[in-house]
């Protein structure tokens, strides 16, 4: 099955939360992510930091789907999309890596 790559980047609404609000989501988030892998999905979800290892550049979540509607209609389902508080994207990631899954797998596993 194919992976998909959403990038995401909080909004100016969410930026105006304070932190504890913005908290409440991103936990809503993880219980979201942590359905999915319970679900059997192969799915990875984090945020990236700059060099001084602060955040703000935003989020990335890896997930395999059969097809790109498919891995949209997983995406729509995310707290933080429903509650329109990133902008995001979503592309289907094309690995160059031969046996990538299987080489994933054995390094989370």
């Amino acid at each position: 099955m194919p992976f998909f790559i959403k990038t995401e980047k909080f909004n100016d609404k969410t930026k105006r939360l304070s932190t504890e609000e913005r908290k409440v989501y991103l936990l809503m988030h993880k219980d979201w992510v942590d359905d999915l892998i319970q679900s059997g999905k192969l799915i990875l979800s984090g945020y990236l930091i700059n060099e001084e290892k602060m955040p703000g550049g935003g989020g990335v979540l890896i997930v395999e789907a059969e097809n790109y509607l498919a891995a949209k209609n997983i995406i729509l389902n995310d707290p933080m999309i429903i509650n329109k508080l990133v902008t995001w994207d979503l592309h289907e990631w094309i690995p160059v890596v031969k046996n990538f899954k299987n080489k994933l797998i054995n390094h989370l596993g």
